[in-house]
């Protein structure tokens, strides 16, 4: 399945580095064809070995296809992105395992068989004053009892709720629900706190975990599995039975 959110990803990257670091010559052909068309600064021919959709850091909207990532080609690939790239050697790029290969530490990514960029995890200074500005006019669409917050996480959609989750400044994290329907800027039916973030594996699958009396809720998200997998999978449980499973689908745009 694709690549999504490589982001989280970056936090295990180390486990499952190839072993003696070798990569195969087409590999190294499509590394090069990738070097080779950021020095001749070809966006037509760059759009076509991309992985639509881009993803971008939430709440920035991903990049839909061909035509969009055109109009927005100087957002992400700056002066300093383009100049890591077209003087990047091929021994700076690591194969992954199943992740793909990646530029230093990640902040590009291909896949392993055709070459086509799957994530860029790098952020321009405009893309960061635009995750600043659109998470500025989120507060502002907020309850009042959510304004505070210091980064959005999700925003889920499952059959019956709106569930947003954000990062609070203590590391922790903040669940809020309304019935499909009711709009974010009134009071939420519920908020719950102190929430954790736990890792499941090296794949970057999570769940955050948040407790409330004798309930628990769990929203795990679900980036790698089948291919008919949800997003996210909220699980509530009660004395130590789960009492209800509902899958959810992210809003990113």
């Amino acid at each position: 399945m694709k690549f999504r959110l490589l982001f989280l990803i970056l936090l295990v990257s180390k486990i499952g580095y190839s072993q003696d670091g070798k990569l195969e010559d087409y590999k190294v052909a499509n590394i090069n064809n990738v070097i080779s068309l950021f020095k001749q600064k070809n966006i037509d021919k760059i759009s076509s070995i991309i992985d639509f959709p881009l993803r971008r850091e939430y709440p920035i909207p991903s990049i839909k296809n061909s035509k969009e990532f055109r109009q927005r080609f100087n957002e992400i690939f700056d002066k300093v992105l383009i100049d890591k790239i077209t003087n990047s050697k091929v021994k700076q790029w690591s194969e992954v395992g199943w992740r793909g290969i990646m530029l230093d530490n990640g902040i590009l990514w291909i896949d392993s068989t055709e070459g086509k960029i799957t994530a860029v995890t790098y952020q321009s200074n405009f893309e960061k004053k635009l995750k600043k500005d659109l998470i500025d006019k989120e507060k502002g669409n907020l309850h009042i009892s959510l304004k505070i917050f210091e980064s959005p996480t999700y925003k889920i959609k499952t059959k019956n709720y709106l569930i947003r989750v954000d990062k609070l400044s203590d590391y922790k994290y903040r669940y809020a629900s309304w019935k499909i329907g009711e709009k974010e800027s009134s009071k939420p039916d519920l908020t719950l706190k102190d929430g954790k973030w736990e890792f499941e594996g090296s794949g970057g699958n999570h769940v955050i975990t948040f407790k409330n009396a004798n309930y628990i809720y769990r929203v795990y998200r679900n980036i790698i599995g089948e291919d008919n997998a949800p997003d996210i999978t909220i699980e509530i449980e009660k004395n130590g039975k789960i009492i209800l499973t509902a899958n959810g689908t992210l809003i990113v745009d």
